[in-house]
């Protein structure tokens, strides 16, 4: 039996999933207070937000994501991304050494790192 408790977070993904984003917001927006500490809801509304080109809305969701999942590679790559739509690069420096501490052999990050600290 699935648990009435995962249900918002599927309907949320599947709105994202049918490509719903202004319906994804909306829906998301109406859980948030309820969801707020839960860094998988967080990662999803932040996805939401980047997906629609919203990188500034996106990153709260994706810092908030991160604390509370301070292992999760892929939340901080996501996080990466939104800084340098931003150009925010410091901040996505940053992320990128986060990256490798916690994945020391992800390449993608060591090249981000590296053209970064190049510019």
């Amino acid at each position: 039996m699935v648990s009435l408790f995962r249900y918002p977070k599927r309907k949320l993904k599947k709105l994202l999933k049918d490509g719903e984003y202004d319906e994804a917001v909306k829906f998301g927006k109406s859980l948030e207070k309820e969801f707020s500490d839960d860094a998988d809801f967080m990662f999803i509304m932040g996805s939401v937000f980047f997906i629609v080109e919203d990188a500034k809305k996106a990153l709260p969701y994706f810092e908030k994501a991160f604390t509370l999942n301070p292992n999760d590679v892929e939340t901080l790559t996501l996080k990466t991304n939104a800084h340098l739509a931003l150009e925010q690069k410091d901040e996505a420096i940053n992320c990128c050494k986060k990256i490798l501490v916690l994945d020391p052999k992800n390449s993608e990050a060591q090249d981000l790192l590296d053209k970064l600290e190049s510019i």
